[in-house]
């Protein structure tokens, strides 16, 4: 399937915006980048390749990658960034439309939950409401980290 114009996932995978950090890992028709919303510095993004967007349009293939992979993502956000919790959240709406499927990959980090005071969806939220974005530069050097811990278990080594 080819990239869908206008869809922020599809020009980020082709290069049409600018990535920060990079692909980050692919796997069985999945990537994995950094965020480039406003959910904090180490929040990744694990998307198709393909552009799809209902859970129930995913291949075998894709299925089957998927919970290893957001198992391996979940392991390199706790080893890379070491939060109270990660939160895995299927993210497909824009402006209430069926977006590109990706799930998020959130550190829950203990100062967020002060400084927002609030948790879950209530923190990502608040996150969404302040609009802060991390720096090119925190996250292409986070983006290295993640680069070399998913380098060794996205490929099952």
């Amino acid at each position: 399937m080819e990239p869908v114009a206008g869809c922020l996932a599809c020009d980020l995978l082709v290069g049409a915006r600018p990535l920060p950090g990079g692909r980050l890992a692919e796997s069985s028709g999945w990537v994995v980048e950094h965020s480039v919303g406003p959910l904090g510095l180490g929040t990744l993004v694990v998307k198709t390749v393909r552009h799809v967007v209902h859970v129930a349009e995913l291949c075998d293939a894709e299925s089957g990658a998927l919970g290893p992979l957001l198992r391996r993502v979940a392991a390199a956000v706790t080893e890379v960034v070491q939060p109270e919790q990660v939160y895995v959240c299927l993210w497909s709406h824009a402006d209430g439309v069926p977006g590109h499927l990706h799930f998020v990959v959130q550190p829950a980090m203990k100062a967020d939950m002060a400084r927002f005071d609030a948790f879950g969806p209530a923190l990502q939220m608040a996150m969404f409401r302040e609009g802060a974005v991390p720096s090119e530069t925190e996250v292409e050097a986070l983006g290295r980290r993640f680069r070399a811990v998913l380098a060794c278990s996205v490929d099952g080594s």
